[in-house]
C-alpha cells in the first residue's frame, strides 16, 4: 500500500512537471521570429510532445485503476462447465503447422470432453487440411472462395455450430492443456459468489448483470524469439517486444472495460457475438473491431495476465513492417467505424483508453520529429525551439527526470523508455504514411496473413535500412558540426541539444543493426525444458536431464561422457509431467559443456501417438525467454554484445564423439610405441608413432589394469598432417564389457 502511494505520489508530481513544461513549450518558445516555416515545425514537435505525455499518462491512469480491479476466476461446479467450440483459424499456413496446434487442443482438460468441439475453420477448402482433420479426430468447417478474409471465415464456422461459448486461435498458436479450465469459469461469475472463500451459486435475487461476461482475453506469447530479441542478440535480456501490450497494457485496460480481443487465445460468448451480428466485416481487425463492439453492447471484456497459449513469432522484416502496417492502419479504421471515441456506449473512461490507443499510432510520426529537430538545429540552423540554456535546466530537465522515472514505474521491468524508442525508431519509417492515409478514410481492405516462414534475405532487409542510414548519416553530420570549434562554456550550454542528438544517434544505431538481421540457420525453434531422457544403447540404458528440444532434434548434458554411436540409429524415451513419448534419432554432435558433455541429437517420434505426446513435451510448458529484462545491461553493454557477437564467429559443431585430449606415450604388444594424443572412441590419434620389428595390421596396447585397446590402421592422418589415427577395433567389445570409461581413466592419469 505504502509502495502504491509512493507511485501515485510520483505520477502527480511527473503530471504537474509536465504539464507546466507543455505550457511553457506553448507560450513561450515557439519560434515567431524565425519564419513561418519554423514556426509550423515548432508546433508539429509541440504536437508530438503534447501526444507522447497524454497517452503516458493515460497509461499512467490506468496502472494505478487497475490495482484495484480484478476478476477473480470462480471454482464452478464440473456438471455447469457449458459446451465449447474450439476454431482453429486457417488460410494457407502449412499443415505441419496447424498439427501441433490442433493436437494441443486435443489435450486440453475440461470435466466432459465430449462438450469441446475442436474445428479446422479452413477458408482455403483444403483436401490436405480435411484429411489433417480426419486424423486428429476433430471437425473441419471449409469454406470455398472466402471473400471476408478471417471475418467470414469464423462467421461461416458459427453459422455450422452451436456451443453457447467460442474459443478461438490462430494457426500457429499452441494453447496449454489449462486453456480451458483458466478462461471458461469466468463466464459463469454472474452464477458463483464468494463467501467465507468458498465459491456457492448464486440465488435468483442474487444474480448479478454486471458480471455478463463476453470475453476472456489470454496474454499473446511467443516460443521463439521475436525479431527484436533475436537480431539484435537480446533474446536473453528483453522479453518478446509485445509482451508490453498483453501483459501490461492490456491488462491496464480492464479498468475502463476496453481490452483489446487479439484474434487468437480467447474465449467469446456466442451470444455476445450475436448481439454485435458477428464478427464485423468491413475491418482488416475484425479482432480489435470485435471486441469494441462487444464493450458498446454492455459486456465485460477481461483480459488474464496468465499466459495461456504461445504462438511463432514473425521472422522475417518485410513481414513484420507488412504486420504492423495492418495493425496500424486496422486499429484506426476499427475506432472510425466504431465511433469508439465519441460513441454514448462507451464510458469516459473506455473513450479516452480508445484515444489513447489511436494516438498510439501517432507515436511513430513523433518519433521521427524528436530524431529531426536536433539535426535541423545543428546542421542547418533550423531553429524550432526559442529558448535559453537556464530556461531548459528550470522546466525540462526534471520534467524529463521524472518522465523518464515514471516509465520505469509504469513498465513492471518488461520495457523501458530506451528500448520502447529504439523499437519505435526503427518502425518509424514505415508506419507514417499507412497512419497518416487511413486517417484520412484512406482504407487498406484487403486481409493478408503475416508470413512466419524464416528468410535470410539480408540484401532484402538492407533496403529496408535506406531512412536509418539517411538519418544516422544526418545525426553524424550534425554532432560534427555543432560542435567544431567549440569548448569550455560553450560546449556546456549546448550540451542539451548534443546529448538529444546523441540519444537519437544510439537509436538509429540499434536500428540499423536490427536491419542487418541475423543468420537463422535451424528450420525449427530450440526450447529449453528439463524433462527425463532415458538413451538405449546396447541395452544399455543412459538416464539424462534435457537441456532444449524440438520439433526435429532434443539436446541434453551428462557430467560423464558416455559412447553413443554416431552411426545407428538410437533409442530414446522421453517423459515429462503426463506426457511420455518413444523416439529414435542419431548424434548430431558433441561438444564439452561446463557441466560434463552436451549431446546434441535428430529425433523422431516412432508413431503417430508418440509424436502427439513429443509435441505435448515440446509446447505444454512455460517457455524460457525473458519475462522481465535485465536491468543491470545498460545501451552500452547491449551495443557491445551485440557488436561482439556479429564479429565473433560461431564454430561449426561437427564432432558426434567426444574427444578426450590424452598425451600419453605407449608401447604395444608387437614393439610399436608412440604418444596417444587425442582419444574419441572412434579413433585414437598417435604423434610420433615408430613401427616395431612387425608391420601388423591391428596394434594392441594392454593397461594397467588388464583392458586391451586394438588399434587398427588407416589411411587416414589428423587435420595437421602430424598425427597417425588408428581405429578402435574392439570397440563393441569394450562396450559390452563396461570398460570403455576405465580405459578412458587409465589413459588420462
Amino acid at each position: 500500500m505504502k509502495n502504491n502511494t509512493k507511485k501515485m505520489i510520483f505520477f502527480l508530481i511527473t503530471a504537474i512537471l509536465m504539464t507546466i513544461y507543455l505550457l511553457w513549450r506553448i507560450f513561450f518558445t515557439l519560434p515567431f521570429d524565425q519564419g513561418l516555416p519554423q514556426v509550423i515545425f515548432g508546433i508539429l514537435l509541440i504536437v508530438a510532445e503534447t501526444i507522447t505525455v497524454f497517452t503516458t499518462f493515460e497509461l499512467y491512469y490506468r496502472k494505478i485503476k487497475s490495482d484495484r480491479y480484478e476478476l477473480e476466476l470462480p471454482e464452478i461446479e464440473l456438471q455447469d462447465y457449458p459446451d465449447i467450440d474450439v476454431f482453429i483459424a486457417t488460410h494457407n499456413e502449412s499443415t505441419e503447422l496447424l498439427y501441433k496446434t490442433a493436437n494441443a487442443c486435443t489435450y486440453m482438460d475440461y470435466p466432459d470432453l465430449s462438450k469441446v468441439h475442436i474445428y479446422f475453420c479452413d477458408d482455403g477448402n483444403r483436401k490436405e487440411v480435411e484429411d489433417l482433420a480426419k486424423q486428429l479426430n476433430i471437425g473441419y468447417i471449409g469454406l470455398k472462395d472466402n471473400k471476408d478474409a478471417k471475418s467470414g471465415n469464423l462467421n461461416n464456422a458459427l453459422s455450422h455450430t452451436s456451443s453457447p461459448l467460442i474459443a478461438t486461435f490462430d494457426a500457429d498458436m499452441i494453447p496449454r492443456h489449462t486453456f480451458l479450465m483458466k478462461t471458461v469459469p469466468y463466464f459463469l461469475l454472474p452464477y458463483y459468489i464468494k463467501e467465507d472463500e468458498k465459491w456457492r451459486k448464486r440465488t435468483e435475487e442474487e444474480m448479478d448483470e454486471k458480471f455478463k461476461i463476453g470475453l476472456i482475453q489470454t496474454p499473446q506469447s511467443f516460443y521463439n524469439p521475436d525479431l527484436f530479441q533475436y537480431n539484435l542478440y537480446a533474446e536473453n535480456t528483453i522479453p518478446n517486444e509485445q509482451d508490453f501490450f498483453s501483459k501490461e497494457v492490456n491488462i491496464m485496460r480492464n479498468s475502463s472495460n476496453a481490452i483489446a480481443y487479439t484474434g487468437s487465445n480467447t474465449v467469446i460468448s456466442r451470444q455476445a457475438l450475436e448481439d454485435i451480428g458477428r464478427f464485423p466485416l468491413k475491418t482488416i481487425t475484425e479482432d480489435f473491431e470485435t471486441s469494441v463492439r462487444i464493450q458498446k453492447e454492455g459486456y465485460v471484456t477481461y483480459a488474464t495476465d496468465e499466459v495461456q497459449a504461445a504462438g511463432l513469432s514473425t521472422t522475417t522484416i518485410p513481414s513484420m513492417i507488412k504486420q504492423r502496417t495492418r495493425w496500424a492502419r486496422g486499429v484506426i479504421q476499427s475506432i472510425q467505424n466504431t465511433h469508439a471515441i465519441f460513441t454514448r456506449h462507451l464510458p469516459i473512461a473506455g473513450r479516452l483508453t480508445y484515444l489513447s490507443a489511436y494516438l498510439y499510432w501517432w507515436s511513430f510520426f513523433n518519433r521521427l520529429i524528436f530524431i529531426l529537430a536536433p539535426i535541423m538545429f545543428a546542421l542547418f540552423d533550423f531553429q524550432v525551439v526559442n529558448t535559453d540554456f537556464v530556461s531548459l535546466l528550470i522546466f525540462w530537465l526534471p520534467a524529463y527526470f521524472f518522465y523518464s522515472m515514471s516509465m520505469r514505474y509504469l513498465s513492471s521491468n518488461i520495457r523501458n523508455q530506451r528500448w520502447s524508442q529504439v523499437i519505435d525508431t526503427i518502425l518509424a519509417p514505415y508506419l507514417i504514411f499507412p497512419v497518416i492515409l487511413e486517417t484520412l478514410h484512406i482504407h487498406q481492405r484487403k486481409f493478408k496473413v503475416t508470413n512466419k516462414k524464416k528468410d535470410n534475405s539480408r540484401k532484402q532487409n538492407l533496403y529496408y535500412a535506406i531512412p536509418h542510414i539517411i538519418l544516422l548519416i544526418l545525426s553524424i553530420a550534425a554532432i560534427i558540426r555543432f560542435v567544431w570549434g567549440k569548448y569550455g562554456w560553450a560546449l556546456i550550454y549546448s550540451s542539451i541539444i548534443i546529448f538529444w542528438l546523441v540519444y537519437n544517434l544510439v537509436a538509429i544505431i540499434y536500428a540499423l543493426l536490427f536491419m542487418i538481421g541475423r543468420d537463422a540457420p535451424r528450420r525449427s525453434e530450440r526450447i529449453k525444458a528439463t524433462a527425463h531422457v532415458e538413451i538405449n544403447v546396447e541395452n544399455v540404458i543412459i538416464h539424462a536431464i534435457t537441456y532444449d528440444v524440438s520439433d526435429y532434434g532434443l539436446s541434453f548434458i551428462i557430467e560423464n561422457s558416455q559412447y553413443i554411436p554416431d552411426d545407428q540409429e538410437i533409442s530414446l524415451k522421453v517423459s515429462d509431467g503426463p506426457y511420455t513419448s518413444q523416439l529414435k534419432g542419431h548424434v548430431a554432435y558433441v561438444k564439452k559443456h561446463e557441466k560434463g558433455w552436451f549431446y546434441g541429437m535428430e529425433v523422431e517420434p516412432i508413431d503417430q501417438k508418440n509424436k502427439n505426446e513429443y509435441l505435448q513435451i515440446i509446447y505444454d510448458r512455460d517457455h524460457s525467454l525473458p519475462v522481465e529484462m535485465d536491468l543491470w545491461s545498460t545501451a552500452y553493454d547491449d551495443m557491445m554484445r551485440n557488436i561482439s557477437l556479429r564479429v565473433k564467429k560461431k564454430p561449426l559443431e561437427k564432432q558426434k564423439q567426444p574427444r578426450f585430449l590424452i598425451n600419453k606415450a605407449v608401447t604395444f604388444v608387437n614393439g610399436a610405441s608412440g604418444v596417444i594424443v587425442d582419444f574419441n572412441y572412434d579413433y585414437v590419434a598417435i604423434s610420433n608413432f615408430k613401427e616395431g620389428n612387425t608391420h601388423p595390421e591391428t596394434y594392441v596396447w594392454r593397461s594397467p589394469s588388464g583392458i586391451f585397446l586394438v588399434l587398427k590402421k588407416t589411411d587416414h592422418v589428423s587435420k595437421d598432417d602430424q598425427h597417425l589415427l588408428l581405429k578402435v577395433d574392439n570397440l563393441s567389445s569394450l562396450v559390452k564389457n563396461n570398460q570403455l570409461d576405465d580405459l578412458i581413466n587409465e589413459l588420462i592419469i
